[in-house]
């Protein structure tokens, strides 16, 4: 009967070890998409909506351009969600 010394469970660290670094680096990659991703875009861009406003003051389109497209806006926002 062998005796081990300093060997008891030492290969079941060597087992888990490479799924714990793989672990910690899978959450790396997913907490540096996550904080890099930019779901409502810029927040200092006008929104589509500013926009249209815009282009109807300054005369670029008429006030039926300007009621069809705002239509068009709030449907496809429905439509989202």
């Amino acid at each position: 009967m062998a005796m081990m010394y300093g060997w008891d469970g030492g290969w079941l660290w060597m087992m888990l070890m490479p799924v714990v670094w793989i672990s910690l680096l899978a959450l790396l990659v997913w907490a540096v998409i996550v904080l890099t991703r930019s779901g409502a875009g810029d927040p200092g861009a006008p929104t589509a909506e500013q926009l249209l406003d815009r282009r109807f003051v300054s005369g670029e389109i008429d006030p039926d351009e300007y009621a069809a497209m705002r239509q068009q806006l709030r449907e496809q926002r429905r439509a989202k969600g």
